[in-house]
């Protein structure tokens, strides 16, 4: 799941050398944390938060076959 969240956010950003995904928890529900550069917070969380919306879609059916939540949080 880091990986597949890695490559989307790298996708969206100017500057994707600063992109780092960490994965924290344990049991069913697991945080992942993306480290992004200040001046591509907007592009990641999009119009209305409509493309981190996006995002959290395609984790939570990627995450549906592994049966864990995730959970994104995004971090300047």
């Amino acid at each position: 799941m880091k990986d597949l969240i890695t490559k989307i956010v790298q996708a969206l950003v100017d500057q994707p050398e600063k992109v780092s995904v960490k994965e924290f928890g344990g049991g069913d529900t697991k945080v992942l944390e993306v480290r992004i550069a200040k001046t591509d917070i907007g592009k990641v969380i999009g119009k209305r938060g409509r493309t981190v919306q996006a995002i959290r879609i395609i984790m939570s059916a990627a995450a549906g076959k592994t049966r864990q939540r995730y959970i994104l949080e995004i971090v300047e």
